[in-house]
């Protein structure tokens, strides 16, 4: 996992080596300022000469600065490296997920996917940033300053070893207790953000249905309960301060006492005011460090459990992969399903689609009708290796579509999904996504025949008019004739439509069926569609049920011998009838 996750360190690492190597030459530094600070006060208090107490006052002054050029130095590399890293990791799973295949973003929730993106690398980028810097500062702090301690009074030198194991066992014991809670809080998190995410996005039926009341609960309850186990953590994580302290005054109070009496009783042969007073500072470096590894403690504990959720997505394998020799082109629209069946998950017991066999000849017009659940998105989305089947053959082409270059397959293939989106930025940006390279009289070619030429131009600003976040600022229905027009714009060998005429009055929908047949009858065009208005003038029509092969024949045909079909002909035609 850690070598997986390390590998987004890339050009940050000579940061990465630097700093750690700074933070030693600073730690250095600093130790042996007590040292001369000994010599300093025992100067003044023998009574020795100014030149001797300006030579030592010099050389502190010479030592602090040195101390702080390292220290700012690795302060700097540090933060460039963690930086770095973060933003690296962050590239890493984001084009990680753009190369997941549907089944592989089913596995995660949307919302777990964004907090691993923010929350779990930013907690990342901390431990990193304290593993670079205060993991190498504290233990060589804590070594250094016991040497020191040691070199100038071995006897009181052995209550700061004394207190080491019992500080490490409270230390051990606390991190214990609290780490079970900082692995549960993330996943309370992607809880969390999935509430945000629904109530933001559905915030039209929430208020049409006056849930808001609902929602605040809703929200109220998950962040309560982050709230909760956070706080259980960190009372248990506040006890490190508490007991450090409590260890090190005691041992500050023996030292003081041992160390009078040595002063004392020796007459200061053996050890003088200045080394008492440099031990204090050798003590209070000890206990810095001690809370320095206590907080890298806690810190490497929240970050594990953000580690391994990062971890589980760039390990991921995309379902859909491109072949080691794929084909680069398309020869043309035709389709064929041979004996396809397939399920969403392995060990699921039920096939969404069983033993389909259906052959579409280029340039044919096929509409594809059924009930809820019948599987008719399923069966386009093995088209362009959304999903591939689990048994039997999809071919585009008249040849497998596993044998393509997915992105060359998928430029052919164009989608209109059921859920239609517009991303924020113009209606030129947005129908750009079809042809960056598409000029404006293009653009307006395809608006046209997606019957959106009209609308556009009734907005101040036309075709340069922005586009808010998910479309939120244009209807339903034109929303789906901008994304029909964005489809177009690809010229595919291949359009599907997925109920995307559903939100456009039937007059519209006739249009833009009229302006397919008439301006790209090469291409090959697959409606699905609920209203059999959408289908009846197609070549043929697919009739699904329950994810099986119902029929297939024309309108004609099929009102003559399908009994499903008829039944919904009826229904939708009941009060024409009448």
């Amino acid at each position: 996992m850690i070598k997986t996750i390390l590998k987004s360190v890339r050009e940050y690492k000579t940061a990465s080596i630097l700093s750690p190597i700074l933070v030693s030459v600073e730690v250095v530094v600093e130790c042996i300022i007590p040292f001369m600070i000994a010599k300093l006060i025992n100067q003044i208090h023998s009574g020795g000469e100014f030149d001797q107490v300006l030579l030592y006052g010099l050389i502190l002054v010479a030592l602090a600065f040195i101390s702080l050029f390292f220290g700012a130095m690795a302060g700097a590399a540090c933060a460039k490296a963690s930086s770095g890293f973060a933003k690296n990791l962050r590239h890493d799973l984001f084009y990680k997920v753009q190369d997941f295949s549907f089944s592989n973003i089913d596995k995660f929730s949307t919302s777990s996917l964004v907090t691993r993106l923010t929350t779990d690398v930013m907690n990342i980028q901390q431990a990193y940033m304290m593993i670079i810097r205060t993991a190498v500062r504290a233990p060589f702090m804590l070594i250094f300053a016991l040497i020191m301690a040691f070199a100038m009074c071995p006897q009181l030198s052995t209550v700061f070893v004394a207190i080491v194991p019992f500080l490490a066992v409270a230390l051990f014991t606390i991190i214990r207790k609290a780490m079970p809670l900082f692995h549960s809080v993330f996943k309370k998190y992607d809880k969390l953000n999935n509430s945000v995410q629904e109530n933001v996005k559905g915030m039209r039926v929430v208020k049409s249905f006056v849930r808001e009341e609902y929602e605040q609960e809703k929200f109220k309850a998950a962040s309560e309960d982050v709230a909760n186990d956070f706080t259980k953590a960190e009372k248990l994580v506040a006890l490190n301060s508490p007991v450090m302290q409590l260890t090190m005054y005691i041992a500050m109070i023996l030292v003081s006492y041992f160390g009078a009496r040595l002063i004392i009783s020796t007459g200061g042969s053996a050890m003088d005011v200045g080394e008492l007073s440099s031990l204090f500072t050798y003590g209070m470096q000890i206990l810095m460090s001690l809370m320095m590894v206590s907080m890298i403690f806690v810190m490497i504990t929240i970050s594990q459990a953000s580690m391994q959720r990062v971890y589980e997505v760039l390990r991921e394998e995309p379902t859909v992969q491109n072949p080691a020799n794929p084909i680069m082109t398309v020869e043309d629209g035709r389709i064929d399903f041979d004996d396809v069946s397939f399920k969403y998950h392995e060990k699921a017991e039920k096939y969404a689609l069983s033993h389909i066999d259906l052959h579409i000849r280029s340039g044919e017009t096929i509409g594809i009708i059924g009930g809820t659940g019948s599987s008719k998105s399923t069966l386009i989305q093995l088209i362009s290796r959304l999903y591939d089947a689990t048994e039997g053959r999809v071919s585009v082409g008249g040849r497998d579509v596993r044998e393509y270059d997915l992105t060359a397959l998928r430029s052919e293939v164009s989608v209109v999904l059921q859920k239609n989106i517009l991303f924020s930025g113009t209606i030129k940006e947005n129908l750009r996504w079809g042809d960056p390279n598409a000029g404006d009289e293009d653009l307006i070619r395809v608006c046209k025949l997606a019957q959106a030429d009209e609308f556009i131009r009734a907005f101040p600003d036309g075709y340069d008019t922005h586009i808010d976040q998910g479309g939120a600022n244009v209807s339903g229905g034109q929303k789906q004739r901008l994304c029909i027009a964005r489809a177009l714009l690809k010229k595919p060998k291949v359009l599907i439509l997925d109920d995307s005429t559903s939100a456009v009055d039937t007059k519209t929908d006739a249009l833009i069926r009229k302006a397919f047949a008439e301006e790209i009858p090469d291409t090959t065009k697959i409606i699905i569609a609920q209203r059999i208005a959408s289908v009846q003038e197609a070549d043929r029509i697919v009739v699904l049920d329950d994810g099986k092969i119902s029929a297939v024949g024309t309108h004609s045909e099929l009102l003559a011998s399908n009994e499903i079909y008829r039944e919904v002909y009826t229904s939708q035609n009941k009060a024409g009838e009448e």
